[in-house]
């Protein structure tokens, strides 16, 4: 009888033959016979395959062996991973962190330096990129995903087969494969294209032309290939008129968050109720309540004696916290919120409410609240904290000996970059309010300056390579365009300027609602890849190439022309 059909005893310790134990032999672990006919086993510490019979099938042990592909298994031994023959001799003599199995001739891999890549059966990379992970192949495609977290599909030599990159992705079944973008989840064809214009929570792969798929309602039912519904098979678990609701009184959750880091309430926790109610000031009514709400956000716990933890999500709240969004809260729940309440009239006017609300611009509003602005910069510098911790993974700024970075607040974005290139040095423009009183950290004192100065007059500095970080969506086209001529004249001709901003998909919604921020507090706006390249053009420049970093961090590179 074919030893691939055996099953495994219920106590893992043996191989059943029509529910007679196939040999005497025991062990602590054993997996299922494959092709050649050998199996897996276990016992102590030590790892190795099996014959039918029981018996071991070579005398080298391992610390861990696995099943049969295409005649190599993946095996653990005292120098890492690698493969072995069917004979227990290495399949080749390289070692790795991690193996996959082989299919298709090929193998995921993990390196030592934790990236992955796929090699061939002499343990030989088949290309030379390597990748944040990669998955088998079928059908001669694969799976990787780059440093960003993007996902595409490869062909057996590792050449990229579309070049459409994705949040997540699957291999391809039956020429469609499941991909999700920002919008959801959906199918795509060979090219990398939608295969229809609807998005969900969960997809599965179409069977005989239809697949099972979870809306974001959670209603679940059968697509065509075309994306029309077949067959509804749970209705949503809320109304349309529930969902709506809930997005209309989002404001209940804004300033739930900053009541909560106006009275100190992060820096309480771990308390009980009653002490929170006497050190935040709060009524005694209204303590359970507030933590009651932040409770329904996922902002704390409270455990079986009743004290209330923060949760992981919630430490951030904290002030204390290295990504503290304490300011941002404050930010967002009062100025933000009260410009909001002029949306219409800036829709109808193209003008930023919060101007006509403070009779300032915002920048100089900033300035002249002397309590504020130190505020303003600790919640972007957290956001900078968080979103530019890889930007130099991303792109090569040690081709610079010089990098600035204007309007670059309080240097976050400029220190992590000097960190990943030592031999870089950077200088930091923004107004004087902002750059007066700030000093670099000591790692990297004397690579880092800061400068005054203002982005619509002449720079005091120049160099080959220039960063706009979240600038030029603070303004409007006609001021946005007068930075880029300045920036023009600051850099040399063989220079190069990175702009950092999100770029509008002109396919789908995302990234509507902070354009309409930008609308509301600046006169500001989110532009798309084809509005970049027109305004780029028009200061001097040309676009190079747009690489995708994150959600609001695209990295847009251009020229001199």
């Amino acid at each position: 009888m074919n030893p691939e059909s055996w099953t495994i005893a219920p106590d893992g310790s043996h191989h059943v033959v029509d529910g007679v134990p196939a040999y005497e032999e025991r062990f602590d672990e054993v997996l299922k016979f494959r092709v050649p006919g050998l199996a897996p086993v276990l016992r102590g510490a030590e790892a190795w395959h099996i014959g039918p019979d029981g018996g071991p099938a070579y005398e080298r042990r391992f610390r861990r062996t696995f099943g049969f592909y295409e005649c190599l298994a993946a095996v653990i031994g005292k120098d890492g991973w690698h493969h072995i023959l069917p004979s227990g001799e290495d399949a080749y003599r390289r070692r790795y962190a991690w193996c996959g199995n082989f299919q298709e001739g090929r193998c995921a891999v993990r390196d030592n330096d934790g990236s992955y890549l796929h090699v061939a059966r002499d343990g030989i990379p088949v290309y030379q990129t390597r990748w944040r992970y990669a998955g088998d192949y079928r059908d001669g495609i694969a799976v990787v995903q780059a440093a960003d977290g993007r996902s595409t599909h490869v062909d057996a030599d590792g050449r990229l087969l579309h070049g459409v990159w994705f949040e997540d992705l699957d291999v391809f079944h039956k020429g469609r494969a499941r991909a999700c973008d920002d919008a959801g989840w959906h199918h795509v064809n060979a090219c990398g294209k939608p295969l229809y214009e609807r998005r969900f929570k969960l997809v599965e792969p179409f069977y005989n032309g239809q697949a099972r798929v979870v809306g974001f309602d959670g209603d679940l039912s059968i697509i065509g290939e075309s994306g029309e519904t077949l067959l509804t098979l749970r209705s949503p678990r809320k109304s349309h008129l529930e969902e709506l609701s809930g997005d209309m009184v989002g404001l209940w959750r804004t300033q739930a968050i900053r009541a909560a880091v106006e009275l100190g309430v992060f820096e309480l926790l771990p308390s009980r109720p009653e002490e929170v109610e006497a050190r935040a000031g709060l009524a005694k009514s209204t303590r359970i309540r507030l933590l009651r709400a932040l409770m329904e956000m996922g902002l704390v716990r409270h455990d079986e004696k009743g004290v209330y933890h923060p949760t992981d999500r919630g430490k951030h709240l904290a002030r204390a916290h290295p990504l503290s969004l304490a300011d941002a809260a404050l930010m967002w729940g009062r100025e933000h919120y009260a410009a909001w309440a002029g949306i219409v009239d800036s829709l109808r006017t193209g003008e930023a409410s919060f101007e006509k609300l403070y009779g300032q611009k915002l920048f100089d509003w900033i300035q002249d609240g002397r309590d504020d602005v130190a505020s303003y910069h600790q919640a972007l510098s957290s956001y900078a904290r968080h979103d530019y911790q890889s930007l130099a993974e991303r792109v090569d700024f040690s081709i610079h000996d010089t990098v600035i970075d204007a309007g670059g607040g309080r240097g976050e974005l400029m220190f992590a970059l000097l960190r990943a290139c030592p031999a870089l040095k950077g200088v930091v423009m923004d107004r004087a309010e902002v750059v007066q009183s700030i000093e670099p950290p000591v790692d990297i004192e004397g690579r880092c300056r800061f400068i005054a100065g203002d982005l619509f007059q002449k720079w005091p500095v120049q160099a080959r390579g220039i960063i706009l970080a979240r600038v030029i969506h603070d303004w409007s086209d006609d001021a946005a365009l007068r930075i880029l001529r300045r920036t023009r004249e600051a850099i040399n001709e063989e220079g190069r300027l990175y702009l950092l901003e999100m770029v509008l998909d002109e396919t789908n919604g995302t990234g509507g609602l902070l354009d309409l921020n930008m609308l509301v507090m600046t006169q500001g706006a989110e532009r798309t890849k084809s509005r970049y390249r027109e305004m780029l053009a028009d200061a001097g420049f040309r676009l190079q190439r747009v690489i995708p970093t994150g959600f609001v961090s695209t990295v847009i590179e251009a020229r001199p022309t």
